[in-house]
């Protein structure tokens, strides 16, 4: 044990980390290596007091996100020399782990993570239950089908891990202070922090909250509710095992996903952990309702092996030497949990210069990788990679204490579900953000959950099995969603897209914000148009519809799931430059409805006594109009591509203006529509969606953006100059538009595209985002492929449950937008449809 050094030791820092676990010391380690000059890591009590130190310390590559397989990979790297770099001993083991699959759909859902394996370079192999045993002689292999096996997984011992950590923060000028407790944030009108301590006070440019369970405690110091809970978590080890002992070599860790634990050697015993179900995990809420209590550090909860027996149970059928070993020790302690398990990393929307690296269920594996994603990102002002999935901001005031509570049992419980494509889970919901149409459509759809909101998936109609029914291939949604994409093509559908993100901006400077915000240009007064936000690299941070109501008074849109991750970025862009402009958020507020298909203009026409003739009000248009004598912001735009409105409104008038539509739109045969249709439409057309063909990953011309970045404005928008630069040197990929010959299984996204070659069949690129397309009656992927293999009629293949499928690259769309369809018309050519 080290000594501690209660004391503050200067009274400025660059950076103040709050909290000395295993991310903290991690972030503290980064930076200072980075060569930033006064990181300062303040710790109440000692390192690795709270979740770190009784952590089981699992170390794997595995994950079925696609970002962040990349914090695991970095995590694992760093591990294997951090010994070598700080003369400190880490006690990491790398013996490989083993995910068991004793059912076939848990086999299918080996062969769907496999195809998101082949394009990332960390090792990941489907094996036969033979070379399970070979690796594992101890399994009882009755029920064993496949495993899913990563060689370089392990674990490392938290305490040792986190004081390598500490020691290579120090050697590089870092800090690290305690005990000191921090007591108290106040934010100054220049965006500095003072800290306050019962040793004084640090003036900081940044904080930076890593204080695990205390983490909402710090926190509510500036009126913030993050939405944590602690999770008693159980692992029981054993005494030695015989069987253990006369290994030659160690045993990989075992995950029994069916059982719901994971099983690993330690030293010549087992130790084994379950996650309880939804109904017998335990939850400390008191500690979010009363605050963690004083002095609470390096203590545990009493162990309950009650709640675990069918997990113990289900362990000794699998691993028959427990039956016979005497459990020397039982931890049950408090780990963090989200509401969806993954933590919350990156910069506050609301606070400035208040980031925060929180909620880790599995801090010790991402700790590493973390702690330099966060780094980059605090040096270099913008993300190294995306990962929106962990972005703090996706939680909002909705977020509430009860939501968060039913979330992490869910989630907690759920923690070796099988994982479907279109995930759904139904804890918590709905929660108070219900559009004005919820009531009204609740029991006739299926609802999806986007950033707190229900939003319907598919609509059912009499002899439709009904309800989510999860698949890996084609299940009761399919046809229904053939027949409202066959609605809108040739009839009118309505679809509620009030979960968009909708800003209003105005004062003297919104032109110049926004000139300097967006790669396009600023639209005309009554007018629309599709905007891009880049980083200084030139990645693509956001896509936003952007019109311009009145002179200098703007409305902002964006996705659902971006509306804080964009306005954060804004807001701190306002504030750099000092513009004089206002932001309103008024997602909450606001509804939107969207009517389209060829007889759009028909029913709304019954509504106004505006002229919505294409002469008088073309596309890309916006302006206020009245329906039904219900005020509404008309934008003539749809992510169908087909004729379409969509129409903003006051959220209490949702309903009214619902009926008015449907009634006008009888004679028509209107009727609903969902996302899934709305994707199918998207896709065929060739609209790119933010999140799968772009993100901060991506530059706007390999995805194909060109049009709607202008290069030559007057304006030096951010990105600018980095774009210059990627144009000059040229491309290295580039997004095509693939049709796949499948059978009942269909591309999601993220899957491996392959190549036959010459020299061998290779993978060479991934989807991004696909589906069944109704109009060609085949499958349908947008992919990333190395230019030289990017050409029309191009041959590859696409890898789907295991098996590759032959893939084609066409000129894209299949299918032309309503306002090409009609400018050809003009000219006199038969457009395709």
């Amino acid at each position: 044990r080290e000594a501690s050094s209660p004391s503050l030791g200067k009274d400025k820092a660059d950076t103040v980390i709050i909290g000395g676990g295993c991310v903290g010391v991690s972030l503290a380690y980064h930076l200072a290596k980075a060569g930033l000059k006064d990181v300062v890591l303040l710790e109440k009590s000692e390192l690795t007091a709270g979740s770190t130190w009784h952590a089981a310390g699992l170390t794997t590559y595995f994950h079925p996100g696609i970002n962040l397989k990349k914090i695991h990979a970095y995590s694992i790297k760093l591990y294997e020399k951090l010994e070598e770099e700080t003369g400190q001993a880490v006690g990491f083991h790398q013996p490989g782990s083993i995910r068991i699959a004793s059912t076939p759909t848990r086999v299918d859902e080996f062969k769907y993570q496999m195809t998101r394996a082949g394009w990332h370079p960390t090792e990941q192999y489907l094996i036969t239950p033979e070379k399970v045993q070979e690796l594992f002689p101890l399994l009882n292999m009755d029920k064993v089908l496949a495993g899913l096996y990563n060689p370089g997984d392990g674990h490392i011992d938290p305490y040792s891990l986190t004081m390598a950590l500490a020691a290579g923060a120090r050697k590089y000028g870092a800090q690290l202070n305690y005990p000191v407790q921090v007591t108290n944030l106040n934010p100054r009108s220049d965006g500095t922090w003072e800290v306050e301590t019962p040793l004084g006070m640090i003036q900081a440019k940044r904080i930076v909250n890593t204080a695990g369970f205390w983490a909402r405690d710090i926190g509510k110091m500036i009126g913030l509710q993050h939405p944590l809970i602690p999770v008693h978590h159980q692992y029981v080890v054993t005494s030695t095992v015989p069987e253990v002992k006369a290994l030659k070599t160690e045993l990989p860790v075992i995950r029994d996903l069916e059982g719901s634990y994971y099983l690993r050697q330690e030293r010549d015993g087992l130790l084994f952990g379950p996650y309880e179900s939804e109904e017998k995990m335990k939850l400390q809420e008191s500690w979010v309702t009363n605050g963690v209590p004083p002095g609470f550090g390096k203590e545990l909860f009493e162990s309950d092996l009650d709640r675990i027996m069918e997990h113990i149970e289900a362990a000794m059928e699998m691993v028959p030497v427990l039956r016979k070993a005497d459990i020397v020790n039982t931890i049950s302690g408090p780990i963090t949990y989200s509401p969806d398990i993954l933590p919350m990393v990156g910069p506050h929307q609301g606070v400035r210069n208040y980031w925060v690296a929180i909620g880790f269920g599995y801090g010790i594996i991402h700790a590493g990788g973390m702690g330099k994603y966060l780094s980059d990102w605090i040096l270099e002002g913008e993300p190294p990679f995306d990962l929106i999935e962990v972005d703090p901001n996706r939680y909002g005031k909705w977020t509430t204490t009860q939501y968060t509570a039913a979330k992490a049992r869910e989630s907690y419980g759920f923690n070796n579900i099988v994982g479907y494509p279109k995930e759904e889970r139904f804890a918590g919901r709905p929660t108070e953000r219900t559009s004005g149409l919820y009531d009204l459509l609740k029991s006739r759809c299926s609802m999806g959950f986007h950033a707190g909101w229900e939003q319907p998936h598919w609509f059912y109609k009499p002899g439709d099995e009904t309800g989510y029914k999860p698949s890996f291939r084609r299940t009761n949604w399919f046809e229904p969603v053939g027949r409202e994409y066959k609605q809108v093509m040739e009839k009118v559908g309505v679809i509620d897209l009030s979960p968009f993100g909708k800003f209003k901006v105005k004062g003297t400077d919104s032109v110049k914000l926004l000139d300097h915000l967006f790669a396009n240009v600023v639209p005309k007064v009554g007018s629309t148009n599709i905007s891009h936000m880049l980083t200084p690299r030139g990645k693509v941070y956001a896509e936003l519809t952007v019109s311009q109501l009145y002179p200098g008074e703007f409305m902002l849109v964006t996705g659902s799931g971006s509306e804080l991750h964009d306005l954060r970025w804004i807001e701190e862009q306002i504030t750099r430059g000092g513009y004089k402009v206002e932001i309103e958020n008024m997602t909450d507020e606001m509804g939107v409805l969207s009517v389209a298909g060829p007889y759009a203009r028909q029913v709304l026409q019954k509504l106004t006594n505006e002229d919505l003739s294409d002469a008088s009000f073309k596309f890309l248009q916006c302006r206020h109009l009245k329906l039904s004598n219900i005020p509404v912001t008309a934008i003539r735009i749809s992510y169908t591509g087909e004729l379409g409105w969509e129409l903003y409104h006051r959220k209490q008038d949702s309903v009214p203006l619902y009926n008015a539509i449907m009634e006008a739109g009888q004679k028509e045969g209107i009727d609903d529509f969902g996302t899934y249709a709305l994707n199918t439409l998207r896709l065929e057309k060739g609209f790119r969606a933010w999140g799968a063909e772009m993100n901060c990953d991506t530059n706007p011309l390999e995805a194909g953006l060109e049009y709607f970045v202008k290069l030559n404005k007057a304006a030096d928008f951010t990105g600018k100059q980095a774009l210059k630069q990627i144009k000059e040197k040229g491309l290295q990929r580039r997004l095509v538009y693939l049709t796949l010959d499948t059978d009942n299984v269909d591309p999601e996204g993220n899957e491996s595209v392959w190549h036959n070659g010459k020299a061998r069949t290779m993978v060479i690129g991934n989807t991004t985002s696909g589906c069944f397309s109704y109009g060609a009656q085949q499958s349908l992927a947008f992919a990333y492929v190395p230019m030289e293999l990017s050409k029309v009629g191009q041959k590859l293949e696409v890898e789907l449950l295991g098996k590759n499928y032959p893939a084609t690259i066409i000129q894209e769309p299949l299918v032309l937008t309503e306002p090409t369809r009609m400018r050809l018309q003009r000219k006199g050519e038969s457009p395709k449809i």
